[in-house]
């Protein structure tokens, strides 16, 4: 066996130098005949690439496999670094909506500030909510206006929606407004349409209670409850929310005022309702058709008598 195993090992090696001296011969062979330039060897050219190439097609099917599926990874690089771009200009995209709902809200809030049709006779102060520093009170915000816009005490304070609270505390470029939520809030109102009167106590809830409602059986969930202007604490008229009913059967206040987003607050300059000291001359005698005025008619009498003496 060890015999036959080196006579093989004899017989492979000029073997192989011959296939390879073969092969060698027939590539020296192709490049002469590819670059002899004759017109015959021209046409055995073309014979042997129009007999030959055709057939090759299987073979350069893997390179075209290689070369399309680099493309395709290529396309497919693209596409992925496109796909990125677009997250990232979605991000922005998302920060620039909310930026954008955000001044519209903002808009929309100082539009109904201007638009909000109240008393003519009460004029307003508009300021800007600022944080809060403290406070005894637990529900109540600072605003970037006092006293040397002429804010006073008890003043009260809207939204572009409805009624937020009172002016308590003014200090020369701040105020403080004390929301009607705080347990130290306390608001008479009228309940609409039935015409209701009764108290909004604030317990520190977002849906202050209403209690001490003259008739409980006439008013309903969903009324509107307005500011009675009783006691001279606020304007009548003034929108405070709806009425609601608790699932204790407590009747409540859904306030209009958005308090999540309290950016700007008008305060109302009340005015001073005018007061009777005369409470006689109210009808003039004299205004009544076919009367004499008393001050004018001796003065008649005498001028009378005067002529007949």
């Amino acid at each position: 066996m060890a015999r036959d195993r080196g006579q093989g090992e004899d017989y492979s090696g000029p073997l192989k130098r011959l296939l390879l001296g073969v092969l060698l011969l027939c590539l020296l062979g192709i490049f002469l005949v590819w670059r002899i330039d004759s017109p015959r060897v021209e046409r055995f050219r073309a014979q042997v690439v129009d007999r030959v190439v055709p057939s090759f097609d299987w073979a350069m099917a893997p390179v075209t496999g290689a070369v399309n599926i680099l493309r395709d990874f290529q396309s497919y690089q693209r596409m992925y670094q496109q796909n990125q771009d677009l997250r990232r200009e979605l991000q922005q995209m998302k920060a620039w909506k909310e930026a954008a709902l955000q001044l519209e809200q903002e808009n929309a809030r100082l539009l109904d500030l201007n638009n909000v049709q109240l008393d003519p006779r009460l004029t307003f102060v508009t300021g800007v909510v600022m944080a809060d520093s403290g406070s005894p009170f637990r529900q109540s915000v600072l605003i970037n206006v006092g006293a040397r816009d002429g804010i006073k005490d008890g003043w009260a304070a809207m939204d572009g929606l409805g009624l937020v609270g009172r002016i308590s505390g003014v200090g020369r470029n701040t105020a403080r407004v004390i929301l009607l939520t705080d347990t130290s809030s306390r608001i008479p109102v009228t309940i609409q349409p039935s015409g209701q009167r009764a108290l909004i106590i604030g317990d520190n809830s977002i849906a202050p209670v209403v209690d001490f409602v003259e008739a409980p059986d006439q008013v309903r969930p969903g009324d509107r409850v307005l500011t009675s202007g009783d006691g001279g604490v606020f304007p009548a008229g003034l929108l405070v929310g709806q009425l609601a009913e608790d699932p204790g059967g407590r009747m409540r206040v859904r306030i209009s005022a958005d308090y999540e987003r309290l950016e700007f607050l008008r305060v109302l300059r009340s005015y001073e309702n005018e007061r009777l000291t005369d409470p006689g001359r109210l009808i003039s005698p004299s205004s009544l058709p076919g009367s004499e005025n008393p001050e004018t008619a001796p003065d008649a009498t005498e001028a009378a008598e005067a002529e007949n003496g």
